[in-house]
């Protein structure tokens, strides 16, 4: 009876300890984690890829600051993020569409901050958050240049100068 009784009590001991408690597996990129759903009525679990992110869109209003810009009006953009900084920057100016490119930037990047000068002045540069520039053009010969600052997920302010020297404030977020 001494012999046995080590042996069940470290049998159930590891029974316990296999069934219970919890492990960390690393992900791959290249093998997405998936999702096990328990079967019904006794049959297999049924599994699935998890979902994986998905290319954000974020829109963007932008607001007149000059006499030129007042006369094309307050516009809308949209900047297609595929989630690697980079992203598709597409704006309508009423009479032409703008296609471009977004980046996000780092926060020393050299340059940044001369189109918010331009529409803002000097004392009025861009607070802290994730930086990025949106440049576009259109099949007329009109561009415009954009500095950005995201200040959370979807949210952010910026300044864009057109070709024409109309001179806008931008929104993005709701």
């Amino acid at each position: 009876m001494t012999t046995t009784f080590p042996l069940r009590t470290f049998a159930s001991l590891l029974a316990a300890v296999s069934l219970a408690g919890c492990y960390v597996v690393p992900i791959d990129p290249r093998y997405p984690p998936q999702v096990s759903y328990p079967g019904t009525g006794g049959g297999e679990a049924i599994v699935l890829p998890a979902a994986q992110p998905q290319p954000a869109q974020l829109e963007a209003r932008l607001y007149p600051v000059n006499d030129v810009a007042g006369k094309m009006g307050v516009l809308s953009a949209l900047v297609s993020d595929n989630l690697n900084g980079h992203g598709r920057f597409t704006l309508n100016t009423g009479s032409e569409t703008l296609v471009g490119e977004a980046s996000r930037i780092g926060a020393g990047e050299a340059g940044f901050g001369n189109v918010y000068r331009q529409v803002y002045g000097e004392a009025r540069l861009p607070g802290a958050g994730r930086r990025g520039v949106a440049n576009a053009g259109g099949n007329r010969g009109t561009y415009v240049n954009c500095e950005y600052v995201l200040t959370a997920a979807a949210r952010g302010v910026g300044a864009c100068v057109f070709s024409n020297g109309a001179k806008y404030q931008l929104h993005f977020g709701g």
